[in-house]
């Protein structure tokens, strides 16, 4: 990892959860994916946990195999983030979202979000469509990382 990488990693650790940026940290990852520099688009970075979830010891008799306490998502890290951000900024809309670190505790993404009522957004050729298909598309899996959990991202493949 390079010295820069660690440094970044450092200063992120501090950070809140989700946190919103003035620039892209990949800006040309961002662009490809439907970054504008424009007024009604932001990029978040967003903090993820590394690792299995924990739930509560149960109470009360079990056998040994149903006392299970640590269990995997069904779905990735990438689309836990997508979802931590739009619920932060209920405004906006996530378009996508993109990789830019992880350490051993945690994993960082940034996402892309855009005003789903500023004009120069709905001027957009490009997001209009992915707005307009309604609101809460990280949440019900129509972002790239939801769609790739759900099986749809390779129309040709059979599973």
């Amino acid at each position: 990892m390079g010295e820069i990488q660690k440094k970044r990693l450092a200063l992120w650790r501090g950070e809140p959860t989700v946190k919103r940026l003035e620039r892209p940290t990949r800006i040309g990852r961002a662009r490809g994916l439907g970054y504008k520099a424009k007024q009604g688009f932001c990029v978040a970075r967003v903090k993820v946990g590394r690792g299995a979830r924990k739930i509560p010891r149960v109470a009360g008799g079990r056998r040994p195999r149903r006392a299970g306490r640590f269990f995997t998502l069904a779905k990735s890290r990438q689309q836990v983030a997508e979802e931590k951000a739009a619920a932060k900024h209920r405004n906006m809309e996530v378009l996508n979202s993109y990789w830019v670190g992880e350490d051993g505790k945690n994993t960082w993404y940034e996402v892309i979000l855009a005003d789903r009522s500023h004009p120069s957004v709905l001027k957009d050729r490009g997001t209009s469509s992915a707005i307009a298909a309604g609101r809460g598309r990280a949440f019900r899996g129509m972002t790239s990382a939801g769609r790739k959990s759900r099986g749809l991202l390779h129309k040709g493949k059979k599973g």
